[in-house]
């Protein structure tokens, strides 16, 4: 699936609003040196149905988030052998019942987390929603489709966000557990730590990818 339309000239994007689930995940994304200002982060609930109703309400038209650029982020489930907690996923599109959604300048985002978590490896491909914690053979299955990664609530929030109007949207997901490496409770061991500090430190490559973006015009 092409990408979203990407970054070019013209007048700045409008504000930024990164949406994750948990509030360990809120936690970790509110702790950059970010200025207050620019960027609002939105705990939107576990599941589909409480991220597409977050979301929905924090883009309602006459709202300050209304033209805003969404990123949706926090932990997933990698799919892919090799895969380690602290990797980064940027997708390309999201899949969800809805079908899939286009993300946008993909691959300039992905070169930004790159600089900004220096040493991690960035994957970049399909981002999978499901409606339950993934296990087990299910992942292996869920693999099969050519997704990378598997979350709850990135397919709805780009769906939902896309709903209310154009705007750009992406996904980034920092790999809790994967394949040789099963977690039960995030943060409890070494690699929900690990996911956590990175994804602490992804906030300026977004304020960079947002930065070089345009609104598509309405």
């Amino acid at each position: 699936m092409p990408e979203a339309p990407g970054p070019g000239s013209g007048p700045a994007p409008g504000p930024l609003l990164v949406a994750c689930a948990l509030g360990i995940e809120r936690l970790a994304l509110s702790g950059t040196a970010a200025p207050a200002d620019a960027v609002t982060v939105l705990r939107t609930g576990m599941g589909p149905g409480n991220a597409r109703r977050a979301v929905t309400r924090a883009l309602r038209p006459d709202g300050p988030l209304c033209g805003a650029s969404v990123v949706a982020s926090g932990f997933c489930a990698g799919l892919a052998p090799g895969m380690h907690p602290g990797d980064l996923v940027v997708a390309d599109e999201t899949r969800g019942p809805h079908g899939g959604t286009a993300c946008t300048a993909t691959a300039h985002l992905a070169a930004a987390l790159a600089r900004a978590v220096p040493g991690r490896t960035v994957h970049t491909g399909p981002l999978l929603g499901s409606d339950h914690v993934v296990r087990g053979q299910e992942r292996a299955d869920l693999r099969a489709t050519g997704a990378l990664a598997v979350d709850m609530e990135s397919a709805a929030t780009l769906h939902a966000a896309l709903a209310t109007g154009p705007r750009p949207v992406a996904a980034v997901r920092v790999v809790v557990d994967a394949p040789e490496h099963e977690l039960v409770r995030i943060g409890t061991v070494r690699g929900g730590i690990s996911a956590f500090r990175v994804l602490r430190a992804v906030i300026p490559a977004f304020l960079e990818w947002h930065r070089s973006l345009l609104l598509p015009r309405r």
